[in-house]
């Protein structure tokens, strides 16, 4: 699995990336969502540095011109609720995208043990596309896997870009054992390297769903 961390070279990222760990910050919920939306434009254009182009013909007012665009069909999914401001932004970028939607959640046990249970997925065909999965933190990677293996029932895609604006070395070793090694890249914009007992990222920014959308029942 390739691995490109982002938060390893100067751009605005770093500090929208510092924005939605600032706890004073993170009070406004709406800049928080819109700096998520802001880091997902970015990973998206990272992106699509490497896609398939060719060059294509429009017709414009006064004659023809040539641009270089890219072919890849394109299947943007994000895990709900927390990877939703994150979809957005990369949706902003890849807007002729399709889009999925996965309803995953930690369910506890005791001594702080817990399972992954997906209650909901909506997606249209990944066969040979692209996909861009998306959630705002890598913690333990489980979630994600199963998300994605959810996904793969009943098709695989030509190469999938994992995008986690935070993600644990524990998460991404998990990733790296259970993702398909040749056909997964994984964007990042910060590593950290500790998680809590309950499986938080330290320092991470806290809880991305209920910073963006207020607190659960």
């Amino acid at each position: 699995m390739k691995i490109v961390n982002l938060g390893e070279e100067n751009s605005a990222l770093n500090s929208f990336i510092q924005e939605i760990r600032d706890i004073n910050i993170q009070k406004d919920s709406m800049r928080f969502r819109r700096n998520l939306e802001r880091i997902g434009e970015v990973f998206a254009y990272e992106i699509s540095k490497i896609l398939t182009y060719s060059n294509k013909e429009v017709i414009t007012q006064l004659g023809i011109a040539n641009c270089s665009t890219y072919d890849n069909q394109i299947v943007i999914a994000s895990i709900m609720r927390a990877g939703l401001p994150l979809h957005n932004g990369i949706l902003n970028i890849f807007d002729k995208s399709q889009n999925a939607f996965i309803a995953a959640y930690r369910k506890y046990g005791k001594d702080n043990k817990f399972s992954i249970q997906i209650e909901y997925a909506s997606s249209p065909s990944i066969s040979d596309k692209t996909l861009i999965l998306a959630d705002t933190m890598l913690a333990t990677g489980s979630s994600l896997v199963l998300t994605y293996k959810k996904l793969c029932e009943t098709a695989t895609p030509e190469h999938t870009h994992v995008v986690c604006p935070i993600a644990s070395k524990d998460g991404i070793e998990y990733l790296s054992k259970n993702m398909p090694h040749n056909k997964t890249t994984l964007w990042v914009g910060a590593i950290d390297e500790e998680l809590t007992i309950k499986s938080y990222i330290v320092p991470g920014l806290g809880d991305a769903g209920d910073l963006a959308y207020g607190s659960k029942l």
